[in-house]
C-alpha cells in the first residue's frame, strides 16, 4: 500500500510518502518554495514525494491530511465563539472566517490535486490524532503514554493517549484555549518576537533571567495538570494588550533586551517545564506505561524535554523530531492502516534523513557552470575536520536532507566547539541573529557520557543535558549560560560522513565534539539544493563549503 501524508493548515505545510508503512521520503513546503513557514497547500512537496517514489497519483492508495476538513474545523470552532472565548466581539469570528474561506474554496487542497489527477481524492483526520500516531508509530514502543501538546488542533490543545498493540486510545483532552502553546506564544509576542515561530528564542533567553516574575494569573500549574486563563489572553487577540497592564508595553522588535525581558522569559520557560512535568506524570498515572512519546509544537522545547527525562519515571522516551505541525504528515501517512482496522506499522525512527540528495556528477556540473574553484577530496570528513581545527566556519552539505526543523549533519553549519568566541562569530557574521542564542554540540555517541550528564542517546538534538563541570571550558561554544547543551549524538551506521568528520576532529584536537547549527541565513529555510548552499555560502561569513566530495574555500 502506498500512502501520502499531508500537513496543511496555517503554517509549516509538508508531505511524506510511505510504502507498506515504511517511510520513503518527506519534505516541508518551505524547503522547496524558500518561503519560511510556508503554510500553503504543499503541492510542491506532494510532487516531490511522487517523483522520489517514481509513482503517479493514480498509484497512491490514500492521501490523508493531518487536519480536519476546513468546513468541519470551522463548524467545530463556532461554539467557542458563542461561548465568548474571544470576548464578545465579531472581529475574531470574521478573522477565522476569512482564514477558512480560501481553504473551503480550495476544498482542503483537492482543487490543486485535481490538476495532477482529475480523479484524486483526499481524506482528513483529527490533528492531534495525527500527532499522536507520529509519536507512537516511530517510537518502536509497543506500549507507551503519548502526550501531544501544541497551540491548538481544531478544538483541542493537549491530549493524552495510550498506545498499545498498534492502537491508540484517547485518555484526556484539554480543549482550546486551555493551551500551553497559547501561553508560550502570547509571551513570545509580548517579548518582541513572532508568536508560533520564535518560541525557541524565549527558551534560549530564559537562562539569562532570574526567578521572581509571577505569571500565575495566566497559567496555573499548582494542580494536577495546568489551567490557562485563555479568555484573559485572547480578549484583545494576539496583540499583547492582555499582558501590558501586568508587564508593561510590548518590547519593540529588534530593540535591546532588558533584564525585565530576561526575567519574564525565565518565568515562562520555568512554568512551561512545570506544566509539562504535570502532564507526563498524569500520563504515567492513567496509562501505567513505562514508556513516553511526545509530539506537538511544545514538544520541541528541548529544555522541558531534558527536565522530563531527568525525572527518571519512564524507562523509554521518544520525542518525534518533527514534533510541530509539519510532522503531522508522519502520522497522516499511517492513518489508513487504522482506518482499515489494522495496527499501526511500527518502525523505530533512528534518523530523519528523508529528503533530497544529489550525486557528485550533478554537483560538479553546477560548480563548473558557476565557474567556481574547487577541489575533490578523497576523505571529505578528515579534510573538513582539519579546516575546522584551523578555525574555519563551514557549510556542510552531505547526503539526504533532514526532515524536521533541526539540522543533523546533512545541511549544517559547523565550527570549532573549543573556541569561546565562535558562538558570537557565527551569530554575527554567518547567521545574522541575536548573539545570546546558543548553538548545539554534535558528539560521537560512544563519547557523549564524557562531556554531558546522563547523555547516552540523543540523535535528534531535541533533549537538553547538563555539560559536565570539567568540560565547560573544553566546549565553550556550545555550553549555554546555564551550563546546559542541546546535544546530538552521532552514530557511524546512521550518518557515516558526519561521524567521520567528528571522529577526525577528535583525533586532531582530542575533542570529538563540533558546533552544529542549521545551514541557512536568518529568516530563511534550511538549504535544500546545492544551488541554495552555494548562494548562502557567498552571502554569509562562511569560510568553506563541503558539497559531497567537493571543497570550496574563500
Amino acid at each position: 500500500m502506498i500512502t501520502v501524508g499531508i500537513s496543511y493548515s496555517i503554517h509549516d505545510s509538508a508531505a511524506c510518502i510511505a510504502e507498506n508503512g515504511k517511510l520513503i521520503y518527506g519534505v516541508a513546503e518551505e524547503r522547496i518554495t524558500r518561503l519560511k513557514h510556508d503554510g500553503r497547500f504543499p503541492i510542491h512537496s506532494i510532487k516531490a514525494c511522487l517523483d522520489h517514489a517514481g509513482v503517479t497519483l493514480t498509484q497512491v492508495d490514500s492521501l490523508v491530511v493531518g487536519w480536519p476538513h476546513p468546513v468541519r474545523s470551522f463548524i467545530e470552532q463556532i461554539p467557542m465563539h458563542l461561548a465568548g472565548v474571544y470576548g464578545w466581539k465579531i472581529r475574531p469570528f470574521i478573522t477565522a472566517l476569512d482564514g477558512v474561506i480560501p481553504r473551503i474554496r480550495n476544498r482542503g487542497g483537492l482543487s490543486q490535486l485535481r490538476h495532477l489527477d482529475s480523479s484524486a481524492t483526499l481524506s482528513f483526520m483529527s490533528h492531534h490524532y495525527a500527532h499522536a500516531i507520529s509519536a507512537y508509530a516511530y517510537s518502536g514502543f509497543e506500549d507507551a503514554a503519548v502526550v501531544v501538546v501544541d497551540g491548538r488542533g481544531s478544538t483541542e490543545a493537549t491530549t493524552i493517549w495510550h498506545g498499545q498493540n498498534g492502537k491508540l486510545k484517547l485518555k484526556l483532552t484539554l480543549g482550546w484555549p486551555d493551551s500551553l502553546g497559547l501561553v508560550y506564544a502570547s509571551f513570545t509576542h509580548h517579548l518582541g518576537f513572532e508568536a508560533y515561530s520564535d518560541e525557541w528564542k524565549v527558551m534560549g533567553l530564559a537562562p539569562y533571567g532570574s526567578p521572581g516574575v509571577d505569571i500565575s494569573k495566566y497559567i496555573d500549574v499548582s494542580g494536577e495538570l495546568y489551567r490557562v486563563a485563555g479568555k484573559k489572553l485572547l480578549q484583545h487577540g494576539m496583540d499583547s494588550l492582555a499582558l501590558t497592564g501586568e508587564f508593561g508595553p510590548r518590547r519593540v522588535p529588534e530593540s535591546e533586551i532588558r533584564q525585565q525581558d530576561k526575567d519574564l522569559a525565565f518565568a515562562v520557560q520555568a512554568t512551561c517545564e512545570a506544566a509539562m512535568v504535570n502532564l507526563v506524570k498524569y500520563a504515567k498515572k492513567v496509562t501505567c506505561s513505562k514508556n513516553l512519546c511526545l509530539a506537538g509544537g511544545v514538544a520541541l522545547n528541548s529544555k522541558a524535554n531534558g527536565t522530563i527525562k531527568s525525572l527518571g519515571i519512564f524507562e523509554g522516551m521518544f520525542v518525534q523530531p518533527a514534533a510541530a505541525d509539519e510532522g503531522a504528515c508522519l502520522g497522516a501517512v499511517l492513518e489508513p492502516y487504522l482506518r482499515r482496522g489494522l495496527p499501526i506499522p511500527h518502525v523505530e525512527m533512528r534518523h530523519c534523513y528523508w529528503g533530497d540528495s544529489y550525486d557528485d556528477d550533478a554537483i560538479e556540473a553546477l560548480l563548473k557552470t558557476y565557474k567556481l574553484s574547487y577541489r575533490k577530496s578523497n576523505n571529505i570528513g578528515r579534510d573538513a575536520a582539519q579546516l575546522l581545527a584551523n578555525g574555519m566556519v563551514m557549510g556542510w552539505f552531505q547526503g539526504r536532507m533532514e526532515f524536521g526543523p533541526r539540522a543533523l549533519g546533512a545541511r549544517s553549519i559547523i565550527a570549532d566547539v573549543r573556541d569561546p568566541q565562535m558562538k558570537d562569530r557565527v551569530n554575527d557574521a554567518v547567521k545574522f541573529r541575536e548573539n545570546w542564542r546558543p548553538f548545539a554540540p554534535a558528539v560521537l555517541k560512544d563519547r557523549a557520557g564524557e562531556f554531558f550528564e546522563n547523555c547516552d542517546d540523543s540523535p535528534f538534538m531535541i533533549l537538553t543535558f547538563p555539560v559536565k563541570e570539567s568540560k565547560k571550558n573544553v566546549i565553550p561554544a556550545t555550553t549555554h549560560v546555564d551550563g546546559s547543551a542541546r546535544v546530538q549524538t552521532v552514530e557511524k551506521e546512521l550518518s557515516p560522513d558526519y561521524w567521520e568528520l567528528i571522529n577526525a576532529f577528535g583525533e586532531i584536537t582530542g575533542v570529538p565534539v563540533i558546533m552544529n547549527t542549521s545551514f541557512n541565513l536568518r529568516d530563511e529555510p534550511i538549504v535544500r539544493t546545492p544551488r541554495d548552499a552555494i548562494r548562502t555560502f557567498f552571502t554569509s561569513g562562511l569560510d568553506a563549503l563541503a558539497l559531497n566530495s567537493f571543497l570550496i574555500t574563500k
